[in-house]
């Protein structure tokens, strides 16, 4: 509230500051964002070979190829957020791998091996 009086004095006396812009906050880099090359349909052999493999986004090969040899090169970037083509933990498949899955309370005993111990 007060700034919006100071705003308006301001703006009488003809010393209004410029009005700043919001900042954007930028989206969060995916470190593990991966992409795969779509080929176009007159792709080139260099493009076909790589095409059902997926890179992480900073070490894909840029397009066009280097080795290609189209005139109108249609390749383009298949966008994915992991290189993982579907869950790799047995977890993430509900699998659980050692017999317990959490649900269960396990009750410690507290008994020692002597029989004074009780």
């Amino acid at each position: 509230m007060a700034s919006d009086v100071l705003k308006r004095a301001k703006a009488l006396f003809g010393r209004a500051e410029p009005e700043t812009k919001p900042v954007v906050a930028r989206k969060p880099v995916n470190p593990f964002h991966a992409v795969t090359i779509a080929t176009g349909p007159r792709a080139c052999a260099a493009a076909r070979q790589l095409r059902d493999q997926r890179f992480l986004s900073r070490d894909a090969p840029p397009l066009p190829l280097k080795a290609c040899d189209c005139k109108d090169c249609s390749c383009r970037y298949e966008h994915y957020d992991d290189r993982r083509k579907s869950g790799r933990r047995a977890r993430d498949l509900g699998v659980s791998i050692d017999g317990y899955d959490g649900s269960e309370k396990r009750l410690k005993v507290k008994r020692g091996r002597r029989k004074s111990d009780g």
